[in-house]
């Protein structure tokens, strides 16, 4: 049998993760958010005081490494990191600067690339991360470049923080997400950049709803197509 999958790539805090869970739920396909895997381990490289750009002190980190991705009876994916769900904690503004320097590092993107494309082999899937389209899945049936305008991105990061009782406040967040776009497009390994087949979809002024729809349209013809 032949499984379908769909690729949403795009910047920190433009919705990916949002709108890829309610699109899987739409058309019945498995979610993985592969930005939280990444964010896995930039929390273990935190906790063991790892400095997580030292690619000589994360590689021998990964040997040990006891991470789970599980999907709940909420239907959401869970990460666990040895054995503790963290899928609250990786969401830490801090974390996030811990995962886009592992992220950069070519052994950590090798060690995770084979936990992402069997998901893929196994079943129908809607995955977003950074490289979906580019490396991860470049025969995905379906590639979205989904962006919006740093104020936007920043200001719907900072609300989503706020729901997890998490501190801080605005501006500081519009500084990480200019900061990691930055970081994730200019790093060598796999840095961010729209497939060249991939749709690009602005979402800067647009309600969730809004987003949702077009992006549904556009994937429902792609795979009528």
């Amino acid at each position: 049998m032949t499984y379908k999958s769909i690729a949403v790539d795009g910047p920190s805090g433009a919705g990916k993760s949002t709108l890829a869970k309610m699109l899987a739920e739409a058309l019945g396909y498995l979610y993985v958010d592969t930005g939280a895997i990444y964010r896995t381990v930039g929390l273990s490289a935190c906790r063991r005081g790892v400095d997580p750009g030292d690619g000589a002190a994360v590689v021998p980190m990964l040997a040990g490494l006891d991470i789970d991705l599980r999907h709940g009876e909420d239907g959401l994916q869970h990460m666990y990191l040895d054995g503790e769900d963290v899928t609250d904690e990786i969401r830490r503004p801090e974390i996030s600067k811990y995962a886009s320097a592992v992220s950069a590092l070519p052994q950590v993107r090798a060690f995770l690339m084979d936990m992402q494309r069997e998901l893929a082999r196994r079943q129908n899937v809607i995955m977003d991360g950074r490289d979906i389209g580019t490396v991860v899945l470049p025969g995905a049936d379906v590639k979205i470049f989904l962006t919006a305008a740093p104020e936007d991105r920043a200001k719907r990061r900072y609300a989503e923080l706020l729901q997890r009782g998490h501190g801080g406040d605005y501006e500081t967040v519009l500084r990480d997400i200019i900061q990691r776009d930055e970081n994730d497009t200019r790093r060598a390994a796999a840095p961010l950049r729209q497939a060249e087949d991939a749709l690009l979809v602005d979402t800067t002024g647009n309600s969730l709803e809004e987003s949702f729809d077009v992006l549904l349209n556009t994937i429902k013809e792609r795979l009528d197509a």
